[in-house]
């Protein structure tokens, strides 16, 4: 029976012991990894809040970044569009010229541009561009009216409206035209169109089409 106690009582020792030493190694060891496991986390949490801030900050940037002057186009392109129309089934041989003697009597005729395509060959309608509203009216009037032995067709020329389905820019054709009448010269270079200032003088260019 003492034996039996004095065993026991060495194992109880021997088990002490071994949880003193080896097992707080390898107890602190893990401890040591699990905070250094916990500060790369927290490193990576944080550069992902930086990131997320960043890129917040780059779309209020861009959201509220003014465009007055993409507004003031879009006003002004509403204004010719009102005093514009657009005219179909125009013969390949038509000129500028012809159509503006065609149209002169409805009122100023501000600007001809002949749609053209790629190859700057004629697609066979026109916008014409007045100088008074009222003649819009005038001009409608003259739809189903020969030119070179075609019937032309005349419409009020329509604003594209944002989110409405629009011809692509590498689909427009180039145009050939030219602009006059009172008021400031309309002249210069300009994509979808070129146009001629009377006298030479050249003003700010603005491609309605």
């Amino acid at each position: 029976m003492a034996d039996q106690e004095a065993f026991d009582q060495d194992t109880e020792l021997d088990v002490a012991e071994l949880g003193t030493s080896g097992g707080g190694e390898d107890l602190a060891k893990a401890q040591t990894e699990l905070e250094t496991l916990k500060s790369k986390l927290a490193s990576m949490e944080q550069e992902a809040a930086s990131l997320k801030e960043f890129q917040e900050k780059a779309q209020q940037n861009a959201g509220l970044a003014p465009q007055p002057e993409s507004t003031q186009e879009a006003e002004e392109k509403a204004q010719i569009d009102g005093r514009s129309v657009y005219v179909g089934n125009v013969d390949y041989a038509v000129t500028p010229e012809e159509l503006q003697m065609h149209f002169q009597g409805c009122g100023t005729v501000n600007r001809v541009t002949i749609l053209t395509d790629r190859m700057g060959n004629p697609k066979g309608f026109a916008y014409i561009e007045f100088l008074e509203p009222d003649a819009v009216a005038n001009a409608l009037l003259l739809t189903d009216s020969t030119l070179q032995g075609r019937q032309i067709k005349v419409n009020p020329k329509r604003t594209n409206v944002p989110g409405m389905k629009q011809i692509p820019p590498h689909m427009r054709g180039r145009g050939r035209g030219f602009g006059r009448g009172r008021g400031p010269p309309r002249g210069g270079y300009g994509y979808g169109g070129y146009g001629y200032a009377p006298r030479g003088r050249r003003g700010r260019f603005y491609s309605p089409y």
